[in-house]
């Protein structure tokens, strides 16, 4: 079992602590770590090995999923954009990378995919209070706009 399928069977079991919210399609998380503040994971829910694993109304639903993650994320966090990204090479399991990017980071970071300007090994852990109170506020943003179930 891979690290995707543990997270989602914790999730499901009610002892998964980066849980933010259940949504149709799968499971929001926040990231273990924090290379950009509001880095979140989409977790597909069944979990299958790629986009190209589902059929076309369940693609629709986890890339709209996707999308209210990312409206989320502007309205929380106050970043100017966010970047989606599903690559699947490591944990070969559906899960898209939502991260928040903001003006205020470095030229020369700001430009790049996260995970080629950032370091993850150096990034805040996701533990805490600290980042009880945002995955709170993601929560009821995304109750009160969208109703996940």
């Amino acid at each position: 079992m891979n690290l995707i399928e543990e997270r989602v069977v914790m999730a499901r079991a009610g002892t998964n602590p980066f849980v933010i919210s259940r949504l149709s399609s799968g499971w929001l998380v926040i990231g273990d770590v924090q290379p950009l503040p509001g880095y979140c994971l989409l977790l597909a829910d069944p979990v299958v090995p790629s986009l190209n694993a589902l059929d076309t109304n369940q693609r629709t639903e986890f890339l709209c999923d996707m999308a209210l993650v990312g409206d989320a994320l502007l309205a929380v966090t106050g970043c100017d954009r966010v970047n989606y990204e599903i690559w699947g090479n490591t944990e070969p399991a559906l899960h898209a990378h939502i991260m928040p990017r903001y003006a205020s980071e470095p030229d020369g970071k700001r430009q790049r995919p996260a995970c080629m300007g950032y370091s993850w090994s150096e990034a805040p852990k996701s533990s805490g209070d600290e980042f009880k109170n945002f995955k709170d506020k993601l929560r009821a943003y995304l109750q009160q706009q969208y109703q996940p179930i």
